[in-house]
């Protein structure tokens, strides 16, 4: 069932300074969020987090209306970038908070870089680590950020990105399958 955020404060805004990297994550720099994104992109490291809760079902959102790209695709739990001079630990707790009200111990589990294009709105051109985390924490979502959410078992979602593979980011599609394959044992068993 998708359920509706409360409402909420905006917590970036294009100017925010994201880091510039290399393949091998090594800084080169730094640029507002709106040139990162413009175009085919400039590489700049991100994070995106996956969060189960105990019965083994994810945590997904629906993008809002008012992101740049892909407004209204369903996503992994929370994606976003490291603002210079914040580790990708610290921006990862404080996004998952301002998006989702939640805290959670999450676990590095893999790096991989990607670039997908959204048009001529820009594209996201992202050296990204992935998380996986596991919590009973209620969801609070900020409705700026977040259009709708919900819980999926792991094998309902490889069913509807088999069948509707348009209604979700290129990034979730990419790291999913990632997850389900290679990293398969680094998921959260259910604990009921």
């Amino acid at each position: 069932m998708d359920r509706q955020p409360a409402a909420g404060a905006s917590v970036s805004s294009e100017a925010e300074e994201l880091i510039l990297v290399d393949a091998l994550d090594r800084v080169l720099g730094h640029a507002s969020k709106a040139d990162c994104h413009d175009g085919d992109g400039i590489l700049h490291r991100a994070f995106s987090l996956f969060v189960f809760n105990p019965d083994g079902a994810l945590l997904l959102q629906q993008r809002s209306a008012g992101k740049r790209l892909w407004p209204g695709y369903w996503a992994n739990t929370c994606c976003s970038h490291p603002r210079r001079g914040e580790s990708l630990d610290e921006a990862a707790q404080r996004r998952l908070e301002q998006e989702l009200g939640m805290r959670c111990e999450l676990r590095y589990v893999y790096k991989f870089q990607y670039q997908a294009r959204y048009g001529e709105r820009g594209s996201e051109h992202e050296l990204c680590s992935v998380f996986v985390g596991s919590t009973a924490a209620a969801v609070q979502a900020n409705r700026t950020e977040v259009a709708a959410w919900r819980f999926v078992m792991p094998e309902v979602l490889d069913a509807e990105m088999a069948t509707t593979p348009e209604r979700f980011t290129p990034w979730l599609r990419l790291e999913w399958q990632r997850l389900r394959g290679d990293f398969r044992h680094e998921l959260p068993t259910p604990l009921g």
